[in-house]
């Protein structure tokens, strides 16, 4: 995929991406690749592949989702955020990532590009929830870590009725499975599965939770008691 054709798909969907947001796109891509020589943002720096499988597969599961704010955990090298960010500049976006020289990059991108509706924050999520409970409309995270443990971290942002977009690989249905726990415990459920493929890097499984009643106070708990049980079928 390359430019042309990431507008044209996007098109098809119903998404008009204008020449100003394709040359903010452009830049990313150039600032991805420098970065990438000094520290380890991502695999894939191939031109075209980055358009395929970092641009475009980062914006298909949102074409059809309302929201006026979203929070991207564990936003990494900025996917999905950033992507979101420059094809809807008037909804509001806030980048939350662990990792101190990946939020520097972070910023730069929101410099260069001119992304004034991108906050980005430098905090592991169960730490930045505890002052921004209920505050998103929509949550997302791409292939963070397995889908019992981003619902903890991630569910407790969500306004009431909000939606958790998870982007998964092909083990997200087997994920999806032994979380049955945590969807109890956490009071929301999966009200939307989509399949597509991405070429080369095979199927993709896109998971929308909503919100149904309010997080309990005790979620999410410390990260290392999350990793050490969390909430799923295979604790028995």
């Amino acid at each position: 995929m390359n430019k042309d054709t990431f507008k044209e798909s996007l098109a098809k969907d119903g998404l008009i991406v204008d020449d100003k947001q394709i040359s903010q796109f452009e830049q990313y891509l150039l600032l991805l690749q420098e970065w990438n020589q000094k520290m380890n943002l991502t695999a894939i720096t191939q031109e075209e592949e980055v358009w395929e499988k970092h641009f475009y597969d980062s914006v298909v599961p949102f074409l059809h989702t309302q929201f006026e704010s979203l929070a991207d955990v564990g936003s990494g090298a900025g996917f999905p955020g950033i992507p979101l960010a420059i094809l809807w500049p008037n909804r509001k976006f806030t980048l939350i990532e662990p990792l101190a020289k990946r939020c520097r990059f972070l910023e730069e991108v929101k410099k260069k590009l001119g992304l004034d509706n991108v906050t980005i924050v430098n905090a592991r999520a169960e730490d930045f929830v505890k002052d921004h409970r209920n505050a998103f409309d929509v949550v997302s995270a791409r292939a963070v870590a397995r889908l019992s443990i981003l619902l903890e971290l991630c569910i407790p942002l969500l306004k009431p009725d909000g939606f958790f977009i998870a982007l998964k690989g092909a083990a997200g249905m087997a994920e999806l499975k032994n979380a049955a726990p945590a969807l109890k415990a956490l009071h929301v459920k999966a009200v939307n599965i989509e399949k597509f493929n991405l070429g080369s890097e095979g199927e993709r499984i896109i998971i929308t939770f909503q919100k149904t009643a309010p997080t309990p106070a005790k979620y999410p708990r410390s990260y290392s008691l999350i990793k050490k049980k969390p909430l799923e079928e295979t604790d028995g």
